[in-house]
């Protein structure tokens, strides 16, 4: 219900969301001058009247004269209700909606605004500190010694954090500072700056507000980096270096670089390599690719070349399979050992960097070469080894047509091998595909859509009288369905880990259904008849032949005369 969502959530949530962002994922905008302009999407038109401004977080079409902001689109756009609205517009940012009294006071709006208003302050006075050279040049040095221009160095609002420890308490509000985590109090209640002598990296958001920073040291001092904790108006998992600045100048790049560190990012650009961003000193998370599959159809992994960084890029790509709908493309590119992005730039040149860019590996490549690397494939062991390491992140993928080329190409590896292995006199057939059953059909059906199980001819269960492996599977498949309604197709299979029925399940899940999704509930119940239909047949058959031979116990004769009754 409406009333349970507070009203100041719903402030907040609007504060966070670029409705730009928003309406640009579901139609493509077209900057014009300081609006985005597209065909309207409630009406035909030929020529754009479809108005966004990012200043005003408002839409407006001066054609059919719909307007309103970021929850009126979805309501309209998706034709939700209010609540739906907003539970999808706090899923594109990545928070979730309260459902109990209110968690922030009702002041809540204002002290975002303050605290928005409070980092950009900081971070011109870093940037501030680092024009007056108050820190003997080595911060300019430190820019200068990596070619950063100014130009780049104003793009990116870089500073400098004096090497002093009240600095920003003795220029801004103390409780605001502690609020954005740039100053930490002592148990005596004194603070102290969190960033002292260090090259400063201001993070902004989508809509250019400062919401964090990290800093660097300038010497071998430890840690390294070090960045803002998460705040009310930033988590770090839901943010990327550089990615106001990418569309800042390009608005839907072909392509965007994502990378490690934030000087890989600048010395990128440096380059005119504008189209980078980076982690936040975390490994790049689903939300991450959501993020930015927003704005681009394709992801370069551009990590750095040693053993840390080609775990990070595995940890990338099992993270990304989640987000592989048809259309998206990830490649990455592999850099030469002890090189980084920001290193390899400067040795190579714009022109080395682009080409070996262009040579970067296609995410399925990697993928089966990553998972084949250990498996030695031309024995039958290997091979088994390879499919039960790659199905159990093949599962993950979106249903399309990506998903069945690479469990295509899963197939293909195996099967190549195996023919190979035949003696050239023999001709080994082609391993037969399993046959379509109606069993294999139910229990296909209902893995992969789980929700299909709250069907009302499924609500009376099935006939426990009636016994066989695909009824048995199905039955099992409902009762976890009744008991855990919420599990998906991956929490079922979770369920069925080390159960006699686990290689089934997971056969069954990657199997084709080339049924629309209007057609699911017919297809299944049609599946459910035939199985059970062909259960009574078999019985039938059973009974009658024994009854011919050696005759039937009471209940074996009532069981028959209820399967003749069904016929």
């Amino acid at each position: 219900m409406a009333g349970l969502i507070p009203s100041v959530f719903i402030d907040d949530l609007l504060a966070r969301v670029d409705v730009v962002d928003l309406i640009d994922s579901f139609i493509p905008l077209k900057k014009t001058g300081s609006n985005f302009v597209a065909r309207c999407p409630f009406h035909t038109e030929k020529t754009p009247s479809f108005s966004v401004n990012r200043s005003k977080q408002f839409y407006h079409c001066f054609g059919c004269g719909v307007s309103g902001n970021a929850i009126g689109f979805l309501m309209d756009y998706s034709h939700l209700n209010f609540v739906e609205a907003v539970e999808d517009l706090a899923a594109f940012v990545g928070i979730e909606v309260p459902r109990e009294a209110a968690t922030i006071h009702s002041s809540g709006k204002q002290d975002l605004v303050a605290l928005y208003d409070l980092q950009q302050q900081v971070a011109k006075f870093y940037a501030q500190q680092l024009r007056e050279a108050e820190n003997d040049g080595l911060a300019v040095k430190y820019f200068k010694d990596r070619g950063v221009s100014g130009a780049v160095a104003r793009d990116f609002l870089l500073g400098y954090a004096p090497d002093q420890w009240h600095m920003l308490a003795n220029q801004f509000d103390t409780e605001l500072l502690k609020k954005i985590g740039m100053v930490i109090a002592k148990e005596n209640g004194r603070v102290y700056d969190r960033f002292r002598g260090r090259v400063m990296f201001p993070i902004r958001d989508r809509r250019g507000r400062v919401i964090a920073f990290g800093g660097r040291v300038l010497g071998d001092e430890m840690p390294k980096y070090l960045n803002s904790p998460e705040t009310p108006v930033f988590q770090k998992s839901n943010e990327v270096y550089g990615l106001y600045e990418l569309l800042e100048k390009k608005g839907r790049p072909a392509q965007i670089l994502l990378v490690e560190g934030y000087m890989d990012v600048i010395a990128l650009a440096q380059f005119g390599i504008r189209y980078a961003v980076a982690t936040l000193g975390t490994a790049p998370s689903r939300a991450h690719f959501d993020l930015l599959f927003r704005f681009t159809s394709e992801i370069v992994l551009c990590f750095d070349g040693d053993v840390a960084g080609l775990k990070a890029v595995w940890r990338a790509v099992e993270s990304s399979l989640h987000c592989l709908k048809d259309g998206r493309h990830i490649k990455v590119m592999l850099l030469p050992e002890k090189e980084d992005p920001d290193s390899l730039i400067r040795s190579e040149g714009l022109d080395g960097f682009l080409a070996r860019m262009t040579a970067a590996v296609p995410l399925s490549d990697y993928f089966f070469s990553r998972l084949a690397e250990t498996l030695d494939l031309q024995t039958l062991e290997g091979r088994a080894a390879l499919m039960v390491k790659a199905k159990s992140y093949l599962v993950t993928l979106p249903q399309g047509y990506f998903k069945e080329m690479m469990v295509a190409k899963l197939n293909e590896q195996v099967e190549h091998v195996a023919v190979d292995l035949a003696p050239e006199k023999s001709k080994r057939r082609p391993v037969a595909k399993e046959k379509v059953t109606p069993a294999r059909t139910a229990n296909a059906l209902l893995l992969q859509n789980p929700s299909l199980a709250q069907c009302d001819f499924l609500k009376g269960g099935v006939d426990l009288a009636l016994d066989s492996p695909g009824l048995n599977l199905l039955r099992k498949i409902l009762l976890l369905l009744q008991e855990k309604p919420e599990l998906t197709t991956g929490g079922l299979m979770e369920n069925f880990r080390g159960q006699p029925e686990e290689i089934q399940v997971r056969a069954l899940v990657q199997m084709p259904i080339l049924v629309p999704e209007s057609g699911l509930v017919l297809e299944l119940s049609g599946a459910v008849g035939r199985l059970v239909d062909q259960v009574v047949e078999a019985d039938l058959a059973r009974l009658l032949k024994k009854e011919r031979s050696e005759g039937l116990g009471p209940d074996e004769k009532k069981k028959m005369l209820d399967f003749l009754a069904r016929k």
